[in-house]
């Protein structure tokens, strides 16, 4: 670690309960939390240069160059790590998503673990099936482990909710073998930093007493 900061990833498939990791990460830890589709949209809304330039690959639906993205989220981390009070450090959701972005993010910064989700693909094919959305507010539901009080409706607003398109089970079977092909690589290079540890599971829940028990005794030495 560089001083007493934590730099950390978080990898995983669609599905995998990362969303729900991270947040756990950021109030365990005192992380600051950089999603880089959060960041993108943001920049999107406040129609800044690198805001109008991803609205322009992500209407076409293709990914921003290589060194674009390179740029924003080193600016960001970079932002984060010059805070008064310091931040406690960060974890990295969404970047990177090809090798040279990972090789460009670590000859920046010393990434301190990467923490990957290995959950089964029927699993999450499943999960995400029962996946409803409220698209206003971005509230998430399950209709196995947190369904909404009424059903096809939200409990705050009483608007019907939707399913994403791309949440149907074929769907998900070809975004998970587009994700498994692009991460592979990723996961090699963390793998000769000696820096990545892979969590196996179908349940968050009994993933996460084993990734606190990981980053207590990680942050500790």
């Amino acid at each position: 670690m560089a001083g007493n900061l934590i730099r950390a990833v978080i990898m995983g498939p669609p599905g995998s309960g990362k969303g729900t990791v991270s947040s756990r990460i950021v109030k365990r830890y005192s992380l600051m939390h950089v999603s880089s589709g959060d960041l993108l949209r943001h920049h999107v809304t406040e129609e800044t240069q690198l805001g109008l330039m991803a609205d322009s690959y992500l209407r076409l639906g293709q990914l921003l160059p290589d060194d674009v993205m390179d740029n924003a989220i080193t600016a960001e981390l970079y932002r984060l790590e010059a805070t008064t009070p310091p931040c406690k450090g960060w974890l990295l959701d969404g970047f990177p998503r090809t090798e040279p972005q990972a090789d460009a993010l670590n000859q920046r910064f010393e990434v301190d673990c990467v923490i990957n989700l290995d959950v089964p693909g029927d699993v999450i094919v499943h999960r995400l099936s029962k996946r409803w959305i409220h698209p206003p507010s971005g509230r998430v539901y399950n209709l196995d482990w947190s369904p909404p009080q009424r059903e096809g409706f939200d409990d705050v607003t009483g608007e019907p909710l939707s399913q994403r398109y791309d949440d149907t089970p074929d769907t998900v079977k070809k975004r998970l073998a587009i994700y498994y092909k692009q991460s592979l690589p990723i996961l090699r290079f963390y793998k000769n930093l000696a820096c990545l540890q892979n969590f196996s599971g179908k349940e968050t829940d009994k993933i996460w007493p084993e990734i606190e028990k990981y980053l207590d005794e990680k942050l500790c030495n």
